[in-house]
């Protein structure tokens, strides 16, 4: 474990999809009465996101979260009543070449969030109905993407085939590093956004707006775009079904999204301090 972990924590900034969330992204009790108690110790509680702002509203209301929340890996810093802490979009030259290296491959959904709408060029990709469930919000259906390239705050790749995603992550990682962030939120997600949104920079940019030391936050998550943020949090905290390399890059590891291991570690770790 961290030694900054000792201290007293005063920010716990979680992911959503995979950590907060069970798999029917419903929040069981356990977790509400987790994050309840931590309200209730004076403990400031956000969230880190893939997802739009748009489609965090309903957790952030259930919750009672009344910090600013990070969406598209932290390149949208928003209140709850929409004003924007910060906001980042993805150069032109990054967007224009996933979008092309996307393109040629049939088993890729391929998806536009920009302009606070979803967009997308097929309405009958396989995995769009389930992310339409997820967000609460229906796609927009657009012949290009060629009008929002100035304004894009993330791109998706979807697709079941997750080994075809690892590879489109490398390939895409060398094409545009220092220009955007990709990384797989989940095994059928990969996210391309702005070099800024980055879930470490984004906890960082909380814990200073809200004069909280690195070392008295604590990071929860389960996908390849939260270790950013883990790096950072005096201490970190793996989800159990997250993958190896993400468990590695964590202080501590505790049950399944399956199993409240969020309420879990809100229990163990930080309410115990």
């Amino acid at each position: 474990m961290n030694s900054a972990a000792h201290y007293p924590i005063a920010l716990v900034l979680s992911d959503m999809d995979g950590t907060l969330l069970r798999p029917d992204h419903s929040l069981s009790p356990r977790t509400l009465a987790a994050v309840q108690a931590l309200h209730e110790a004076g403990i400031g509680f956000s969230l880190a996101s893939g997802r739009p702002p748009r489609a965090m509203r309903q957790q952030i209301e259930t919750l009672g979260v009344e910090l600013p929340c990070a969406g598209f890996n932290g390149g949208s810093i928003v209140h709850p009543d929409g004003r924007y802490l910060a906001r980042h979009h993805v150069p032109v030259a990054a967007a224009v070449t996933a979008l092309l290296l996307f393109a040629p491959y049939a088993e890729v959904e391929t998806w536009v969030f920009a302009d606070n709408q979803w967009l997308v060029r097929d309405p009958h990709g396989p995995l769009l109905p389930l992310e339409q469930q997820a967000l609460g919000y229906a796609p927009q259906v657009v012949d290009s993407f060629e009008d929002y390239l100035h304004c894009i705050d993330k791109v998706v790749a979807a697709s079941s085939d997750w080994r075809l995603l690892v590879e489109l992550e490398a390939r895409l990682q060398q094409q545009t590093a220092g220009q955007a962030q990709v990384s797989r939120s989940q095994p059928r997600f990969l996210d391309v956004t702005a070099v800024q949104a980055d879930k470490g920079q984004a906890l960082e940019t909380l814990a200073q707006y809200l004069g909280v030391p690195l070392e008295r936050t604590a990071a929860l998550g389960d996908g390849g775009n939260d270790p950013a943020m883990f790096q950072r949090a005096g201490l970190s905290i793996a989800m159990g079904q997250a993958e190896e390399q993400v468990k590695r890059q964590a202080d501590v590891i505790t049950g399944s999204n399956l199993e409240d291991g969020a309420a879990e570690a809100i229990e163990r770790y930080i309410l115990l301090r």
